[in-house]
């Protein structure tokens, strides 16, 4: 973990807008009507409907998707009771993780009241505003209090996460940490030491999973919870024990099987880590620093389970894995609470998510090779995206089979369609990608076999059931380095071009090859030779028919995969030229860009082929092409050099096909703005007509702009790059491409392959 200084800190809250949140305007408000609808006098009528039926704020509000982050201050982390004003940056923050992980959004609002019955109060008289309340960082005994109390007296979920968070991640690690020492969890004995807010919420969470009361020994300050002691709160008293042998932590700990601490640091000792049971389970959760440092309980014993709640060590125990998700399941169901089914429930799906293979993602962020299921990795990382689609399909389940719901979602699939689109991570355009290649799976090349990414895409594509992998290379190499990525390859081709035992396969291509371009200057010998480069063999399986698709580009320059597709593919019948296409999926809607990586100063004749090729692919994806050609210019202002080009290619585009929705030369943002071009130039052939299709003028401008966008917009989703116009599915990589890209890139091959093969 990198060190944080205070005046780090200082400058990234100052920063040039002070804080970490913003309110964002989600309503078109450019123009005078779009105001009067927002305001005075639109705003009247969904006013009235409200008025009519208070379930209409849901409709049309953003009750449904807002929380509060309520605190007064009293119980901050790491820093006690600083008041309420002094723990808005925590508030603040909270909201952020809410926003980037769930997109809910969030008021936070600091009560500068620690007397429960008024604190209460204040809230009830809010709530009205909110779909759910969070509330965070209030003391105990009075937290306990609160919670109680505005989850009987309002109709919204309302959950102490401080409480519950804790509890439901450490939850889904005790259940997996026992799966893997292999311990039952009705015969485990516990340890916690700390009896505030978080303790007592964790302990009568494990004893929901299954942990026997009798088997949990708590701690405070002054020592065991005995039920001789007379200054024990209500909470406290629920788990005094009636043994009289043990007092202080170390009597307590011994043979113990979990240790859970919510206390402070350095309290724990190797020495106590030693008298505990085989496989000990323990979770260090004191901040900022840990009952037990990391290396201190592995020294102390090699078999320690160990999970604390920093990012740099293994099995992080962070609230963020939960809460976010738990709302969002609660307010997509308009839940009336957070009740304990909805808790059991994020706690399983936290669990499971744990044992199911790691997206490269988390990976990459861990730099980690391959995170698998065991004592280092049994608790999902905060960056999984895959937790936002579980926990919060989990908990909605739960809240409608337990009768808090009013609102129930019967379409599992298109749920789980608008999480993913929600938060701009995928598109229903890509999981339509996939689906439809997992229809049919085809046998897919893959150039670099050597590479980890291109491999991991691989064994990914096959585990989707998206394609039958083929993997060029080494053999040796390979299997080499797929043991050490711990990937299996089973049901996967792994094909050394360069062997023996393939010379007969080269020969074949090499006369194959010889006879098709033999006009060309080709010699038997000559093509022999190239059938030992990658792309020149995986091209011709494809071309041959042993094989139905390729992906190349992690190592080679595109000057030289270009040629090569071109002398043993050949460009489709009826074009001179071929081009790439990327699309790109923003929360605006979807673009899809041409040519973003062959043709570097396209003239006319190769600008209307690339317009033609993209009008075919962009109706390939289901989409009707809206096209619009770019420049810098707009409808003839400028006929000199690239605009001049394009000036042309529209011309001839609107002779020779003039029922298609194709116009330019026209600059990006009047492309865009489809009032703005409307408006200004009226006699454009896409008046009403939202562009969807973008001709750029040259490969520079083309790939600039999609790769401009993907490192401003993360929340874009780029699809690519496709290729557009050869005569078989040859496609093409960055050597810069994620695992993702290049199975996005994969899935539109076999989806290319079996449209090629009908």
């Amino acid at each position: 973990m990198a060190k944080i200084t205070k005046e780090d800190a200082l400058n990234y809250h100052a920063g040039k807008r002070p804080g970490k949140i913003e309110v964002v305007p989600t309503k078109p408000y450019f123009t005078q009507t779009d105001l009067s609808l927002a305001y005075s006098p639109g705003v009247a009528e969904p006013c009235l409907e409200i008025q009519k039926d208070p379930k209409n704020a849901y409709k049309y509000t953003d009750k449904g998707n807002l929380v509060a982050v309520i605190s007064n201050g009293t119980a901050v982390l790491g820093l006690g009771n600083i008041g309420a004003i002094s723990g808005k940056p925590v508030m603040e923050g909270k909201g952020l993780l809410f926003k980037i992980y769930a997109g809910i959004d969030v008021f936070d609002i600091e009560v500068d009241e620690s007397d429960p019955d008024k604190f209460v109060e204040a809230v009830k008289a809010i709530s009205p505003t909110f779909g759910g309340i969070n509330l965070e960082d209030i003391k105990a005994p009075e937290c306990f209090e609160i919670e109680r109390r505005l989850k009987e007296e309002l109709d919204i979920p309302v959950m102490h996460d401080d409480q519950h968070g804790t509890a439901i991640i450490s939850g889904a690690g005790l259940l997996n940490a026992l799966e893997v020492n292999g311990k039952d969890i009705s015969k485990v004995k516990v340890v916690v030491n700390g009896a505030g807010a978080a303790a007592i919420s964790c302990a009568r969470l494990y004893v929901a999973l299954g942990v026997k009361k009798d088997n949990v020994l708590m701690l405070d300050s002054k020592g065991v919870l005995s039920s001789d002691r007379k200054d024990l709160t209500p909470e406290k008293i629920e788990f005094v024990t009636e043994r009289r042998d043990v007092h202080t932590l170390a009597e307590a700990i011994k043979d113990a099987d979990v240790f859970l601490g919510l206390s402070k640091g350095k309290i724990l000792t190797k020495d106590m880590v030693r008298s505990m049971a085989k496989d000990p389970i323990v979770f260090a959760l004191a901040n900022p620093e840990p009952e037990i440092t990391y290396e201190e309980a592995m020294d102390s014993r090699p078999d320690v389970l160990m999970s604390t709640g920093r990012s740099d060590y293994p099995n992080q125990i962070n609230n963020v894995i939960g809460f976010p998700y738990i709302f969002r399941g609660a307010l997509d169901t308009a839940a009336t609470a957070i009740n304990e089914d909805m808790k059991l429930a994020a706690v399983h799906a936290i669990a499971d998510l744990a044992k199911k293979p790691v997206p490269e993602i988390v990976n990459k962020v861990y730099s980690v090779n391959n995170l698998t299921f065991g004592r280092d990795y049994f608790i999902p990382k905060p960056v999984d995206p895959r937790l936002l689609v579980d926990v919060s399909t989990a908990v909605a389940k739960a809240a409608i089979k337990s009768g808090v719901a009013r609102n129930e979602i019967t379409d599992w699939d298109a749920y789980r369609e608008h999480l993913l689109e929600f938060m701009g991570r995928e598109s229903k355009l890509t999981q339509q990608i996939f689906d439809v290649a997992r229809s049919n799976p085809k046998r897919v090349v893959f150039a670099e076999g050597v590479h980890p990414s291109m491999m991991k895409a691989a064994v990914r594509a096959k585990e989707e059931g998206l394609c039958y992998p083929i993997l060029l290379g080494n053999d040796e190499r390979i299997e080499k380095l797929a043991k050490e990525l711990d990937l299996s390859l089973d049901g996967i081709e792994v094909v050394n071009l360069r062997h023996d035992s393939e010379a007969s396969r080269r020969e074949r291509y090499a006369r194959i090859l010889t006879d098709k371009r033999q006009r060309e200057g080709y010699t038997f010998e000559e093509a022999n030779d190239k059938m030992f480069e990658r792309n020149y063999f995986g091209m011709m399986m494809v071309e041959t028919g042993d094989a139905d698709a390729f992906v190349t580009g992690l190592y080679t320059k595109y000057s030289n995969t270009i040629k090569v597709a071109k002398e043993v593919i050949g460009v489709q019948e009826g074009f001179s030229h071929f081009g790439t296409m990327h699309i790109l999926n923003s929360k605006k809607g979807t673009y899809f860009v041409a040519d973003t990586l062959i043709n570097r100063h396209p003239n006319t004749d190769t600008l209307v082929d690339i317009a033609r090729l993209a009008e075919k692919a962009v109706h390939f994806f289901n989409h009707e092409p809206v096209m619009a050609m770019v420049s810098y210019s707009n409808f003839g202002t400028d006929k000199g050099g690239s605009a001049g080009s394009v000036h042309e290619a529209v011309a001839r585009l609107h002779r020779d096909y003039p029922s298609w929705a194709v116009d330019g030369e026209m600059q990006v943002n009047v492309a865009i703005n489809t009032e703005l071009r409307d408006t200004k130039y009226p006699f454009t052939k896409l008046k009403g007509k939202d562009v969807n299709t973008l001709i750029f003028p040259s490969l520079g401008a083309a790939n600039s702009s999609y790769k401009m966008i993907q490192a401003l917009s993360p929340d874009t989703e780029i699809i690519g790059p496709i290729q557009i116009g050869l005569n078989k599915p040859i496609h093409f990589i960055d050597f810069e491409s994620s695992v993702q890209e290049i199975l996005n890139v994969t899935a539109v091959a076999v989806i290319d392959a079996m449209v090629n093969n009908k």
